[in-house]
């Protein structure tokens, strides 16, 4: 017969078979039907006429030629979709990599970037057969907030010159000189390109109001490129700064590779591998809210890390899970990830066909849609919201942000979740204490207690942050007692130095003639305290199951 538990156990068992099992796999094993196959077919075409523009202005964002994102969608966006733990994930490049990918080109060339994609790949797919993928979801919300804010301001100010349309031979990559050299350039500004940009962003804007249905980005670089055409605008384009389209993927290729360069790579990888894990999974969170489904978080690590390493190969640039166009896929009927493997087919379809038209594509469109993807992804109302709590998620918050823009996202990531961290354990060690009964609700308890009978109730997980409040429990009382009671009840955890902790008390309460008895231990308290030996020698120390037992004990200890 079935019981609830074994039920429970079968599908805990089956979640665990199913953990690396891409969802494409499981959708296909369910059935799927010619309705499906037209919903998603409608729905990758849409994301498809979403992703052609902001691909190639991204990739030149990032310091790389415009059909390097064209090829990220194809090749990354295939294998997500064909690998990954989501039903309606839509990969390719985002403008969290724009601000690490610009910093690889130029310090360590393409080729650099290639080296550190590949790593992260790599880096990805152990993570995800090390089952991490449920790990990731422990970043804090201010560093999250922090660093996404922090790339859009760095995004943003990127755009300005071709916005503006400025005469700038190199434009600094660090944020401040950049700014001193935007400023020192206004008198180079371009007004028809300005015109144009203030159109396209206007267009984008406008549509986005009054037809959300319309795709504002496309509308915005056709428009942009039909005024270039027919009045031959005085203004830059993909054409006149990188000449024509390469519109083919190229065959896999490996550069060189060191040990030394390996080792210079590694901080760049494992930042391109975080940004790819932590935007994935919170863009699978965000599809599992609006479709109903429950994404597998350690599949859709492994398929980034081969997305990643694909496309590095092919000359493509690193991939994540894109939230909005994930979106975009959902609102438009997608049903499983035939829609992401159709909107990568689309965009290889058009990068065939209609390459040769990208050349009048003028860079001030692309410019005014990175600028709306930069306010997006400056998220105002998280930050707002953020700012109303607790002081040290305040500083957390614009610690990130600050150092992600003057300093490196590196820095500021690794900054940002240490000082999480230290922040945590200290609200941890603040919550947890040593009770008097004089200092619980009810005060008679203390006449409860037999002559020379102490209890002191220990509150919070034992930890090392917490530990030195154990020892200070003797110097809070002058006689030592006969008997010491100390209550565990609402102790969910003990680490190594809690133990050791205690284990001093014990000692010190020994030299004093004072017997302990701890009462009330859980499960993971006691078992790690019997694995590290404590109470191996049942003169110095006991247990009991409730506090009635101490008293019982310290009782009869008492009187004999």
């Amino acid at each position: 017969m079935d019981t609830p538990a074994g039920a429970v156990r079968r599908r805990h068992g089956s979640a665990r078979r199913d953990g690396l099992v891409p969802k494409l796999f499981t959708v296909l094993r369910q059935g799927y039907g010619l309705g499906d196959l037209r919903s998603d077919a409608l729905a990758g075409l849409t994301v498809a006429i979403v992703a052609l523009p902001l691909a190639m202005a991204l990739a030149i964002a990032s310091g790389a030629a415009p059909e390097t994102g064209l090829v990220t969608v194809v090749v990354a966006g295939l294998l997500i979709s064909m690998l990954g733990g989501s039903r309606t994930q839509i990969g390719g490049p985002t403008g969290a990599f724009v601000v690490v990918v610009a910093n690889v080109i130029s310090l360590h060339g393409f080729d650099g970037l290639v080296i550190a994609t590949l790593m992260a790949g790599v880096i990805l797919v152990v993570a995800g057969a090390a089952k991490l993928g449920s790990f990731m979801r422990y970043i804090p919300e201010p560093v999250v907030t922090g660093f996404t804010a922090g790339i859009a301001i760095i995004i943003f100010s990127s755009q300005v010159k071709d916005f503006l349309g400025l005469t700038i031979d190199t434009l600094p990559a660090a944020f401040l000189p950049q700014w001193e050299t935007l400023l020192s350039h206004l008198g180079t500004i371009s007004w028809p390109t300005t015109l144009l940009s203030v159109a396209a962003l206007g267009a984008i804007l406008v549509l986005r109001k009054v037809a959300p249905k319309v795709p504002g980005f496309l509308v915005a670089v056709v428009a942009g490129a039909l005024a270039v055409a027919f009045f031959h605008l005085p203004v830059a384009t993909i054409g006149s700064r990188f000449g024509e389209l390469h519109a083919s993927i190229t065959m896999p290729h490996m550069p060189d590779v060191t040990f030394a360069r390996l080792k210079e790579l590694l901080p760049s990888a494992l930042t391109i591998a975080f940004l790819a894990g932590i935007e994935s999974l919170l863009s699978a969170v965000v599809a599992d809210g609006m479709s109903g489904g429950r994404h597998r978080p350690n599949a859709e690590l492994v398929a980034q890390g081969v997305a990643n390493a694909a496309s590095a190969l092919v000359g493509g640039l690193p991939a994540t899970g894109a939230i909005a166009r994930t979106a975009t896929n959902i609102r438009a009927g997608a049903r499983s990830p035939m829609a992401g493997v159709f909107h990568a087919l689309f965009v290889l379809a058009v990068m065939l066909l209609l390459a040769p038209l990208a050349v009048y594509i003028p860079l001030a469109s692309l410019a005014a849609i990175l600028m709306v993807v930069a306010w997006n992804m400056s998220e105002i109302h998280k930050i707002r919201h953020l700012m109303s709590a607790p002081v040290g998620d305040r500083v957390l918050l614009l610690l990130t942000l600050g150092l992600t823009v003057a300093v490196d996202l590196t820095v500021a990531i690794g900054v940002g979740v240490v000082l999480a961290a230290i922040l945590f354990m200290h609200r941890m060690a603040e919550n947890a204490g040593v009770d008097h009964p004089e200092a619980e609700e009810d005060p008679s308890a203390r006449a409860l207690l037999p002559p020379g009978v102490e209890v002191f109730t220990v509150r919070g997980p034992l930890f090392f942050g917490a530990a030195a409040r154990i020892s200070e429990v003797l110097d809070q009382i002058g006689q030592p007692p006969r008997v010491f009671i100390l209550r565990m009840e609402d102790v969910p955890l003990v680490d190594a130095t809690g133990v050791a902790a205690l284990e001093d008390f014990v000692r010190r309460c020994k030299s004093s003639g004072t017997k302990v008895i701890l009462s009330g231990l859980k499960a993971q308290p006691l078992d790690v305290m019997r694995r590290m030996g404590f109470g191996a020698d049942p003169g110095r120390v006991a247990f009991t199951p409730d506090f009635a037992n101490a008293l019982g004990r310290a009782a009869a200890r008492v009187a004999a």
